[in-house]
C-alpha cells in the first residue's frame, strides 16, 4: 500500500471513528511496513492535512463551486490530501493532480475521478498566497480572516485572543496560531533520572540513546527526540522514558518543587488519566519518600495510568469520580487537579482536536472543573499544597474557575509560580511575576499552552 493511501486510511479512521491521529498513525505505519522516508511522508500528510483542513476546505469549496457538505467525506479527504501537497508541500502541479486522482481510484472512488481531477486542476491554477487572498476576501473581521488563514475555528481564535489579551500578550495572536500549525519536537521525560537523587543533575542519559535524542535543559529530566519512533524508545526503556511535553512536566514539577518534601508525605493526582503527570509524580514520590495515589474516573483511562506507573509499585491507582472526594475522610499533603479541559493548549500535537471541540463543551467543562477543584480543596491537609492545571489558556477554564472556587476561600493562599518555574528551568523559561499563576505558550516557551497555579492551605 502506498504512502498516500495509508494517510487517507488514517484520515478516514479519524473522521469516522473519532480516532486520535497520534495513536492510530504509529500503528498504521507499523502495519504498512513503509520505509523511513515514506513513513515520514505519511506523518506529514496526516498531521498537516488535519491541521490545515479548515483552510483546505475553503479552497476546495471555491474550486469545486459547491459547499464541502455536498462532497462525500471520503472524497473530501482525498481532495484535502491533494490540496496539502500543492499548497504546503510544493508538489509539482501535474504530480499533485495525477497522484490525487490515483488515490481516488485506489480508494475505490474511481467514479469520482473526473470530479477530483477537475477540482485539483482548479486548485493548482493558483499558488498558496493567491488562495489565501481568495478565501479571506469574504471574511467579516480580523478574527474571521485569521481563522481561515491559520485554519482554526473562529471560536477558538476568539478564545485564544481573549487569553492572550488577559495575560498581556494581546498582539501575539498570529504568532500563537502559527505555532499551533508548526509540528512540535517530541519531548520525553527520563523517569530514571527523576526517581533517583543520585542520577545526573540535568539532561538524563542522552549518550546511551544515540544521536536521535538530545538533552532538553528546560527541566532536569527532559529529553528531545530528534528522529525515530518514540514508541520504540518507550518500549526499550521499559516505560522509564516516556513521551511528555515540557509544559506537562513543569506542571508536575512545580507541585514538587514548591517546597521541600517531608518524608512520608501523601500525594493525590485527582484526575490522573492517561498517566503522564502521574508517572512523573510517582518517580518524584519514590525519590522523596512520599506516597502517591493516582485516581481516575474511567476504568479504561485508569488502565493507562496503571501502565504508566508500572515501574513504581508503591503508587496506588484508584477508580472513582474525582468529585466524590468531597466526602472523603482522607487528607493529602499535595494534590494535583489536572482537570479535564478543552485541550486548546495542545493543538500543535493533536491536530484534530481543534475541529472536535465546541463552545458548548467549554461551558460543560467549566462546571466539571469547578466541582473537581472544590472537591480537591476538601482533601488538602492543613499546611498542604494544591495545584490546579489545565492544558488550555481559555480564561473561563483557568482564572475563571479559580475566581469561582478559590476567590471566596480564606483558607488557601496563592503560591507564586513564576519563581518556581524559573528555578526549575534555570531561567530558560522566565514567566511574568505580576500574577500568581503561570501561563506557558507554544510561540514563546516552545511548550503546550499549560496553565499552572498553586495554593497553600493554612495550617489550621
Amino acid at each position: 500500500m502506498n504512502a498516500r493511501r495509508v494517510a487517507w486510511n488514517i484520515l478516514r479512521d479519524v473522521d469516522e471513528n473519532d480516532a486520535y491521529a497520534n495513536l492510530v498513525t504509529p500503528a498504521a505505519l507499523r502495519e504498512a511496513r513503509l520505509s523511513r522516508s515514506d513513513a515520514g511522508f505519511v506523518t506529514e500528510l496526516v498531521y498537516g492535512t488535519l491541521r490545515m483542513s479548515g483552510l483546505y476546505d475553503a479552497v476546495i469549496a471555491a474550486a469545486a463551486g459547491r459547499s464541502i457538505t455536498d462532497i462525500e467525506p471520503a472524497v473530501l479527504d482525498v481532495l484535502r490530501l491533494g490540496a496539502h501537497q500543492w499548497l504546503e508541500l510544493n508538489t509539482p502541479a501535474h504530480a499533485a493532480v495525477s497522484e490525487t486522482v490515483n488515490l481516488a481510484r485506489s480508494a475505490h472512488l474511481a467514479r469520482t475521478a473526473g470530479f477530483v481531477n477537475a477540482v485539483m486542476r482548479r486548485i493548482t491554477e493558483r499558488g498558496r498566497d493567491e488562495w489565501l487572498d481568495v478565501v479571506s476576501s469574504g471574511t467579516r473581521d480580523e478574527n474571521d480572516r485569521l481563522a481561515v488563514r491559520y485554519s482554526h475555528p473562529r471560536w477558538v481564535v476568539d478564545e485564544m485572543a481573549e487569553a492572550l489579551t488577559a495575560r498581556g500578550h494581546g498582539t501575539d495572536i498570529e504568532e500563537l496560531l502559527a505555532a499551533d500549525n508548526t509540528p512540535a519536537t517530541v519531548s520525553l521525560v527520563d523517569l530514571t533520572t527523576a526517581r533517583s537523587s543520585q542520577s545526573p543533575e540535568r539532561g538524563g542519559h542522552p549518550e546511551s540513546w544515540g544521536d536521535q535524542i538530545e538533552p532538553d535543559v528546560r527541566t532536569p529530566f527532559s529529553l528531545a527526540l530528534m528522529g525515530g519512533d518514540p514508541g520504540v524508545v518507550v518500549k526499550q526503556s521499559r516505560g522509564l522514558v516516556r513521551v511528555q511535553d515540557v509544559g506537562s512536566q513543569l506542571a508536575a514539577l512545580a507541585l514538587w518543587e514548591a517546597r521541600e518534601v517531608v518524608a512520608d508525605e501523601s500525594w493525590l493526582d485527582l484526575c490522573a488519566g492517561p498517566g503522564g503527570k502521574a508517572a512523573l509524580l510517582a518517580a518524584l514520590a519514590e525519590r522523596s519518600g512520599a506516597h502517591l495515589l493516582a485516581n481516575e474516573m474511567s476504568e479504561h483511562r485508569a488502565q493507562l495510568v496503571r501502565q504508566a506507573v508500572t515501574p513504581f509499585p508503591d503508587t496506588t491507582v484508584s477508580v472513582s469520580d474525582g468529585r466524590s472526594y468531597s466526602a472523603s475522610p482522607q487528607r493529602f499533603d499535595r494534590v494535583l487537579v489536572d482537570a479535564p479541559c478543552s485541550g486548546l493548549g495542545a493543538l500543535r500535537r493533536r491536530p484534530e482536536a481543534r475541529w472536535r471541540r465546541t463552545p458548548e463543551d467549554v461551558i460543560e467543562l467549566v462546571a466539571l472543573q469547578e466541582q473537581l477543584l472544590a472537591a480537591a480543596c476538601i482533601v488538602v491537609a492543613p499546611g498542604g499544597l494544591l495545584a490546579y492545571v489545565t492544558c488550555t489558556p481559555s480564561v473561563a477554564e483557568t482564572t475563571g474557575v479559580l475566581e469561582s472556587v478559590m476567590g471566596g476561600r480564606s483558607d488557601f493562599v496563592p503560591v507564586p509560580v513564576a519563581p518556581i518555574i524559573r528555578r526549575i528551568t534555570r531561567g530558560v523559561i522566565s514567566p511574568n511575576d505580576d500574577v500568581d499563576f503561570v501561563q506557558l505558550w507554544p510561540h514563546t516557551d516552545g511548550t503546550d499552552a499549560m496553565f499552572i497555579s498553586l495554593f497553600a492551605r493554612s495550617a489550621k
